[in-house]
């Protein structure tokens, strides 16, 4: 152990001291070369790979050193552009199109260390017990720290059934060792369900509804699936609709403007902006709430990143959604693969986004209307408690409330004991549901907002009605 932590402290202490030391300078403008600076700085990088190749102690791979070369110029940009080979090039398509192979885990560059942005669902990294935030320190035994993105990739992923080590280290600073079986990843973008509150009667027929729609990805179907989604849900008559893109690192800008179009009538969606000051474009959503204008909670965490950022910033400054849960993770940019005609490519960053209001999320992330982060909730008073009006003796009875069913109160009071004592990874969904402490509150605030809608649409006879009626 101690040997463990003397490594982790070797590699995080350096970093550490790196940033300490850094201190917020005024940024200067650039320098650009001129051509022929330019021309004489490409002869000396060729005079570099000769001397290199020529004097180097063993034999040298000349098209991993020009592959490298590439790799390095562009990491230089920012964390999200690099070079394709043929295989990334394929692999990236393969993924893009909802299946590949390797560990489901959304990796970024850190200051030289592998960083989590999220795993994805169901996959060997989330039952693993990855979570956003992480860093990699070690994969298979060798630190990973100088590795590009890709070759850190490409040590992760093999063929399915064979395993990888992995060494972690999450907030707390301990380093974790785990073993991973790599499998094929078939990436399923959008799931959904219609739900109640952990605490609510699901025989009553008044019970609310609530449509759940969990978006993983922003993929090639992530669109198709979601109009499916909601046209289900519309069929089950729910009071309104939980957007949970809580772990989503992202995808396809295209599909992150879709599913924004959904749930808005108009307004505008997001903008990009390039390099030059002219270089702007406006995306504004089609009339057509697919949601009728029911009431919208958009979940978020640290590992909603990229297109899951754009949809909760559009819902949220177009006043169609309440964005719940806790900061996301800030990534702002917008990336696009250039394929140089040899079957390899160039994925480089060519635009900022901003939000409807103009916020650029860039290294800021949404903000939640409604912190709420996650917790583990603790129960400290029960639902009927012995002292209030109906304890007294000979106190009124209330003519129009219903029995309750002791027994299923009873088996409710058991199981709610048991849920302490199981694993989170034997429970069912329902049990899931319930100890999922910012969906149980994103649900309440569902509920909340339907019916404040529902009494803001009464005239003043309706609610003169509706007072009698519960009278």
């Amino acid at each position: 152990m101690l040997k463990k932590l003397l490594v982790l402290m070797a590699l995080i202490v350096p970093m550490a001291d790196c940033l300490a030391a850094k201190k917020p300078k005024k940024e200067e403008p650039i320098k650009h070369l001129t051509d022929e600076q330019i021309y004489e700085e490409l002869k000396k990088f060729a005079l570099v790979f000769e001397v290199a190749r020529e004097n180097f102690v063993e034999e040298a791979d000349e098209k991993k050193m020009l592959e490298a070369a590439m790799n390095g110029m562009l990491a230089e940009l920012d964390p999200h552009s690099s070079y394709l080979s043929a295989d990334d090039f394929k692999e990236f398509n393969d993924k893009s199109h909802g299946e590949f192979g390797g560990l489901g885990i959304q990796i970024t560059s850190d200051k030289g260390a592998v960083r989590v942005i999220s795993p994805i669902d169901d996959t060997p990294a989330d039952k693993a017990g990855i979570k956003a935030g992480d860093y990699i320190t070690h994969i298979d035994g060798e630190q990973v720290f100088d590795l590009t993105l890709n070759q850190a990739v490409k040590k992760m992923k093999g063929r399915p059934g064979t395993k990888v080590k992995l060494t972690v280290v999450s907030d707390d600073g301990e380093p974790k060792e785990m073993t991973l079986k790599r499998a094929i990843i078939k990436v399923k973008s959008v799931k959904y369900s219609e739900k109640t509150l952990a605490d609510a009667d699901p025989e009553d027929k008044d019970t609310p509804k609530i449509g759940y729609i969990r978006i993983s990805d922003f993929g090639a179907t992530t669109d198709k699936d979601l109009k499916e989604a909601l046209t289900k849900l519309e069929k089950k008559d729910v009071v309104g609709y939980v957007v949970d893109v809580r772990n989503n690192p992202g995808g396809y800008l295209t599909a992150a403007i879709e599913v924004s179009d959904a749930f808005l009538d108009g307004g505008e969606i997001v903008s990009t902006r390039g390099k030059e000051k002219t270089d702007i474009e406006r995306v504004y959503a089609n009339p057509g709430d697919l949601a009728n204008g029911k009431p919208v909670v958009v979940l978020i965490n640290h590992g909603s990143a990229s297109a899951s950022e754009i949809v909760a910033g559009a819902l949220q400054d177009n006043g169609r959604g309440l964005v719940m849960g806790s900061q996301s993770f800030g990534k702002g940019s917008v990336q696009q693969q250039k394929p140089l005609g040899d079957g390899t490519a160039i994925h480089i960053t060519i635009a900022r986004y901003y939000t409807p209001s103009g916020r650029s999320i860039q290294n800021e992330g949404i903000t939640p209307d409604v912190e709420v982060l996650h917790s583990k909730l603790e129960v400290l008073e029960k639902k009927e408690s012995m002292y209030s009006e109906a304890s007294f003796k000979n106190s009124l009875k209330n003519d129009k409330a219903k029995k309750k069913d002791k027994k299923k109160s009873d088996k409710s009071d058991k199981d709610d004991e048991d849920d302490e004592e199981t694993p989170y990874e034997e429970l069912s969904d329902e049990e899931k549901d319930a100890r999922d402490y910012q969906l149980q509150r994103a649900m309440d605030m569902v509920i909340a907002m339907s019916k404040m809608k529902t009494r803001n649409l009464m005239t003043p006879t309706d609610l003169a009605a509706d007072s009698a009626a519960q009278t």
